[in-house]
């Protein structure tokens, strides 16, 4: 932790990251960061949270699984919870894991605690519901909870029975991983080569991207062209079970057709437990799926009854993580990619090597600092590792002594020639040309058209995505420039659609002011921001001119502290956050507008969707009610109007809307479904209504 920084801002950090990588990793398939870089993560926010309990919030990620489930499979709702397992890293971890489960049970230190281990593979984790013996649901995992209905995908995986034998219970649900062996998954991506011809191929980065993104598809007919597998490691809702211990029902599920791996073991020490993750761990590179450690689970059921669970995984099970693999290479050459929100992510170009079975071109090397740490050089020879494998990672340069030019890393986006730019404390650099940089575009163009921002009726994510491939749009303004001849040759019979949408774009040309600022992407400036800069300047020329002298003013603090000198920026920030008088916008908003207004292309992008819009002014009256200057929280279902409603009804009203119950919180709205925040709005003493209550509050207003 910064020392500067303290522990509360540092949560909401930490918090924000793993759920960004929760998101990617289970929702998209796509992540960023190695599994030890997320459990490091992990591991200091619980440090934090146990030092600072009054701290931990009600959706901390320490009492979350997973991630929500992607948007456009059908959800379902779990009937048992499918909870993540906690990690060890070190063999003294599986020893305090056994000795805590004796101190839960109170058994004596001679008490032998017999465990199974297994290999713990790196797939996409799924249930399988079997009632009256016959398969009628499969989901996968999604946030725990809830996940996602692909039980017409799953049943064209051969590994799967359709019916069990009749000696299984009439209701058992069958837990798992789908996977894609090593060899499976090498020869799909040369098939997706070969099928490409001279086109671009879409190849998938590792087995596990390649059996969630197989799994998810929306054509059945898709999923069973891919090689999918599956193996079981538990269960969740029964209706029996066909024995006492762990290990006698996974023998059991094995018999009933279902695939279980060949090294499950049962292990009656800790020392039997480890040798056998030895075992498994000289023999992963052989292995024809890729696994990432051993899991280890309290073999007798009774005990595993008693045992529990703790917030977000069973007090009976455990993940033993087996280190990363090594490999030594040299760097070719150091690219700066820019992602879609603009941030700068160096990577090394490395001469091929194989790691662990794979063969790896290029690394992560993360940020300007961490070259900078490492002392990284172009022909460096260097030690990398496949972190969890998936992101390989430089992890230290072997050749310091030789004389090499030092990387300088970039002061412009490579890709627009925008500024780059980097926030006092923060360690990542960012492209400011967000509205004309083309890494950035389509995903500033599909948040400039969403509902929160210019809420452009008919212009969805996929349509922006379009018209950008195609060459209509490129910028916002082109949006506004699009005609109907344009867009019916995209489209046969497409008369009425592009009428349609033609419209919906005319009806957002005078936007208000808030949502005109939250549509540009700044960073920092969100709805609430963005409302309440519009509401202290009410027209776009006076915020204009107040910004604009704030960039003046910083480019005259630049002159005076020479190029790069943070530390001077740091504490002129706060004179531009008061030069911009806003509740609300503090020194990192300020700098981000500034950031924003003093790029020339962003100028120009500006004063170009100007000439196709004029945001309408913004006049914010404050109906005097018993909740002015307070802070309201919403729970639960409200049935007479939407959340964004009734936080637009508060808010009307001078209150503050917040999304947690504190001890700064004056009244909580209550509906049907309430949880935790009731139970804690009560444990505070905070005042409660429901639904009618907070209607009446509205009408006695003045």
């Amino acid at each position: 932790m910064a020392a500067d920084q303290t522990p509360a801002a540092r949560l909401r950090w930490l918090s924000a990251e793993i759920a960004r990588h929760d998101a990617l990793y289970h929702g998209e398939d796509a992540p960023e960061i190695s599994d030890a870089d997320y459990d490091a993560l992990v591991r200091e926010l619980r440090a934090i949270e146990a030092e600072h309990p009054k701290l931990t919030a009600e959706d901390s990620p320490s009492r979350r699984v997973g991630s929500a489930p992607a948007r456009g499979l059908p959800k379902v709702q779990h009937a048992r919870a499918m909870l993540s397992l906690d990690n060890a890293f070190a063999d003294e971890d599986v020893g305090e894991f056994v000795a805590r489960a004796r101190r839960w049970l109170k058994l004596a230190e001679d008490e032998p605690v017999a465990l199974t281990a297994e290999p713990k593979i790196d797939g996409l984790s799924l249930s399988l519901r079997y009632e009256e013996r016959r398969l009628v649901l499969t989901a996968t995992r999604g946030d725990g909870t809830t996940g996602e209905d692909v039980t017409a995908n799953a049943l064209t995986i051969g590994d799967i029975p359709q019916v069990l034998p009749a000696e299984a219970p009439a209701l058992f649900e069958v837990r798992g991983e789908v996977y894609m062996a090593k060899a499976d998954f090498l020869a799909l991506n040369e098939r997706l080569l070969s099928e490409a011809g001279d086109g671009v191929a879409r190849q998938f980065a590792n087995p596990r991207n390649a059996a969630a993104g197989s799994l998810r598809q929306k054509d059945a007919g898709v999923t069973a062209s891919r090689p999918l597998r599956f193996l079981a490691h538990g269960w969740g809702e029964v209706a029996g079970l066909p024995g006492d211990t762990q290990s006698a029902v996974m023998a059991a599920i094995e018999r009933w057709g279902i695939p279980v791996s060949d090294l499950l073991q049962r292990c009656d020490t800790v020392a039997e437990a480890i040798a056998h993750y030895r075992r498994i761990q000289v023999e992963r590179a052989a292995l024809p799926f890729d696994i990432d450690g051993v899991v280890y689970k309290v073999d007798r059921l009774d005990w595993q009854e008693r045992l529990g669970f703790a917030a977000r995984a069973p007090r009976w099970g455990l993940a033993h993580k087996f280190p990363a693999e090594r490999a030594e290479t040299v760097v070719d050459a150091i690219d700066i990619q820019v992602g879609r929100t603009g941030k700068l992510t160096p990577v090394a170009r490395l001469q091929p090597v194989g790691v662990g079975g794979v063969t790896v071109t290029n690394a992560t090397l993360h940020n300007a600092d961490e070259i900078a740490r490492l002392g990284v050089r172009v022909g460096d020879r260097v030690a990398i590792q496949r972190a969890g494998d998936v992101i390989p990672q430089v992890l230290e340069v072997l050749s310091r002594e030789e004389a090499r030019r030092p990387f300088v890393f970039p002061t412009h986006c490579p890709e627009c020639g925008s500024e780059a730019v980097r926030e006092p404390e923060e360690v990542d650099w960012r492209c400011s040309g967000g509205l004309v940089c083309p890494a950035q575009v389509v995903e500033r163009l599909r948040h400039f058209a969403s509902r929160h921002a210019l809420d452009i009726e008919g212009l969805g994510a996929k349509q922006v995505e379009d018209f950008h491939r195609d060459g209509l749009i490129a910028t916002p303004a082109d949006i506004f420039r699009l005609d109907r001849d344009r867009l019916t040759a995209r489209k046969k019979s497409g008369g009425v659609w592009a009428d349609n949408l033609l419209r919906g774009i005319d009806a957002r040309r005078a936007p208000p002011l808030d949502r005109f600022l939250f549509a540009l992407g700044i960073r920092h400036v969100g709805e609430v921001t963005a409302r309440d800069l519009a509401r202290r300047w009410t027209s776009w020329a006076a915020f204009h001119a107040a910004v604009m002298a704030a960039v003046a003013r910083r480019e005259a603090l630049l002159g005076e502290a020479g190029e790069g000198d943070d530390r001077l920026l740091a504490k002129a920030a706060a004179e531009l956050a008061a030069m911009l008088e806003t509740p609300g916008v503090g020194p990192e908003v300020a700098l981000a507008l500034i950031d924003f207004f003093a790029e020339p292309h962003n100028q120009q992008a500006v004063a170009e969707l100007l000439r196709e819009v004029s945001p309408a002014n913004v006049v914010h009256e404050v109906r005097a009610s018993r909740v002015t200057g307070k802070t309201v929280v919403f729970t639960g279902t409200l049935e007479t109007l939407s959340r964004d409603e009734a936080k637009a009804q508060a808010e009307a009203l001078g209150a503050k809307v917040a999304a947690s119950v504190s001890a700064k919180t004056d009244l909580v709205v209550a509906g049907p479904g309430a949880g935790s925040k009731l139970k804690k709005a009560a444990d505070l003493g905070i005042e409660v209504t429901d639904e009618a209550g907070w209607a009446a509050i509205v009408a006695a207003a003045g």
